[in-house]
């Protein structure tokens, strides 16, 4: 065969997972490329919070959380169950604190800092920690990228130069209501400043994270190729020899001595994918994952037996659709007092703060129990929520733009009699189930859903409360937005081994074939233990396959 390029590890896709298989390669001395079908880096993960759950890792034992491998692997048991094998949750578990001590000492900018407080999702479950265990990346001034500045994947939404870290945002969303929140808003007029002043160009959240893996690749002398569309696997005797890419408007074929290894993310782009294997209704329009993400791995895979799993399964992510059909991911704003959500009846069915992907999970479930009507849910607040909080992205007492009114984006209402008939809620629901959430609120006790009584729920609450996330819904105007089962991308993909291997349906690897992040079948299972549960397992099994192929080297 005639090869365009040769080089000992390839790797297809630039999110978190690829770029920790990446660097993980070049510095073990292979020739290593990395592909990235868009014109900008990054994937999903830098659209993502930027995240990072691996517990036990040396950024907790620095803060002095106290955690064991016991305990986590208990904790992982009470939510993965045996979905997954022990043997891939106790790789996860310990090759995931090798691989940030590895990071660590091969860059500089590799950084984290613990998110205190950021509780595991399920912190009442045996292991679940309240103080949590996700990390997430260092602020990170872009203009130390030099040239590769201007492809790094734009933010999501324009921060207009107000940057916040996770840990910011928690505090910054109380800024009516705690000294906490108003000294932090502080700390971002600083860096708002310095943006002004001298020119910085500060990313946090997932760009940040991106950014710094990206300044360590870069200074490894790293080749990144952008535009670059994966459309084939190689194969000569059954193993993995290479990969086909249409790059510049032509097909090249590049040889991949030692690997090839697969971390383009999911398919949540592709439609025919998400009607074969989603639950239905289903569409593309509500995925807040990049244009990118359409599975383009799969076929090839599945044409050398590999075995899938989890391809029913999403990384749910509750969302509202604005004006322009852009999806907006509700974090936060579930959690904020002075709220409920509701099915189609106006009736509460879930604990409006809970885990997003189970979120998602419970409005399928609701739809089923609906006559399969279009599937979407009303959150409801009233002005006091709107005038204290940050909301859908906008500061607090910030009015929605007038295009979310003249498209029904938001509905307004002066009474929920009003806004009942609105919504065209059947005669007296909303009426009530107000008044039952009203009484919760006076007592601080959530009979129907128990909201507020899990680290969890509270972490984004208002802590000058009784229950942090309950206060009565009684100060007009009255404000309705439709919520849609949306994700930050799919879980389904190719199955895979402790050494990041591509497994057949017959339990043998296809020799020269890795994957890692969304592209392999979910190492969390069909659940999601804590912030940062995807990115965490995705740059641990990049690393892993990285070092395989060293080893075999």
């Amino acid at each position: 065969m005639s090869w365009d390029f040769t080089y000992d590890v390839v790797v297809i896709g630039s999110g978190a997972s690829g770029f920790a298989a990446a660097i993980t390669s070049k510095k073990e001395g292979l020739k290593t490329i990395l592909i990235e079908k868009e014109e900008v880096y990054g994937g999903a993960s830098a659209l993502s919070g930027g995240g990072v759950w691996v517990p036990n890792n040396r950024y907790l034992v620095e803060a002095g959380v106290n955690d064991s491998f016991e305990e986590a692997k208990t904790y992982l048991d009470q939510t993965i169950g045996d979905k997954v094998s022990d043997e891939m949750k106790e790789t996860y578990l310990k090759r995931g604190i090798e691989m940030l001590d590895y990071l660590h000492e091969t860059s500089k900018h590799l950084r984290y800092s613990y998110a205190k407080d950021y509780s595991d999702y399920y912190p009442q479950l045996e292991g679940g920690k309240a103080e949590g265990r996700s990390i997430e990346p260092l602020i990170f001034d872009l203009n130390k990228l030099g040239d590769w500045q201007n492809t790094l994947k734009s933010p999501a939404m324009d921060t207009k130069g107000f940057v916040m870290t996770g840990q910011d945002f928690r505090h910054v969303n109380m800024i009516t209501r705690t000294w906490k929140g108003k000294f932090r808003s502080l700390i971002l007029g600083k860096r708002l400043l310095e943006h002004i002043l001298f020119k910085k160009q500060y990313a946090s959240l997932g760009r940040a994270l991106i950014a710094r893996f990206a300044m360590a690749y870069k200074e490894l002398e790293g080749e990144l190729w952008l535009g670059s569309a994966f459309t084939d696997l190689i194969v000569e005797n059954g193993e993995v020899i290479g990969v086909k890419l249409l790059k510049d408007g032509r097909e090249i074929k590049v040889k991949a001595n030692k690997g090839v290894i697969l971390a383009a993310g999911g398919f949540s782009r592709n439609q025919e994918y998400r009607e074969k294997y989603l639950p239905a209704p289903t569409t593309k329009d509500w995925t807040s994952s990049p244009e990118g993400q359409t599975g383009d791995i799969l076929e090839p895979a599945i044409q050398l037996g590999a075995k899938l799993a989890f391809m029913d399964k999403v990384w749910g992510a509750p969302s509202v659709i604005d004006h322009k059909g852009k999806p907006f991911f509700l974090v936060a704003d579930r959690a904020i007092p002075s709220m409920i959500i509701t099915d189609q009846n106006g009736q509460r069915y879930v604990n409006e703060p809970t885990p997003y992907h189970e979120f998602v999970d419970k409005m399928y479930e609701r739809n089923d129990a609906t006559d399969g009507k279009v599937i979407y849910s009303w959150i409801i607040l009233d002005h006091k929520a709107k005038k204290r909080h940050l909301f859908v992205g906008l500061f607090p007492g910030q009015d929605f733009p007038k295009e979310y009114y003249e498209h029904g984006v938001v509905i307004k209402a002066d009474s929920i009699a009003e806004l009942e008939d609105k919504l065209t809620i059947p005669n007296g629901n909303l009426i009530a189930t107000v008044e039952r959430f009203n009484g919760f609120a006076k007592t601080g006790i959530d009979l129907d859903f128990h909201r507020g009584e899990t680290a969890h729920d509270r972490y984004y609450g208002d802590p000058t409360l009784q229950n942090p996330n309950l206060d009565e819904i009684n100060d007009g105007p009255y404000y309705a937005l439709r919520i849609y089962p949306g994700d930050i991308g799919t879980k389904g993909g190719v199955v895979i081994d402790k050494y990041a291997r591509v497994m057949k349906e017959d339990g043998t690897p296809i020799k020269g074939l890795h994957a890692c992040g969304n592209s392999s079948a979910a190492v969390m299972g069909a659940t999601y233990p804590g912030p940062g549960a995807t990115i965490g397992p995705g740059m641990a099994f990049g690393y892993i396959a990285a070092k395989y192929c060293k080893e075999q080297a």
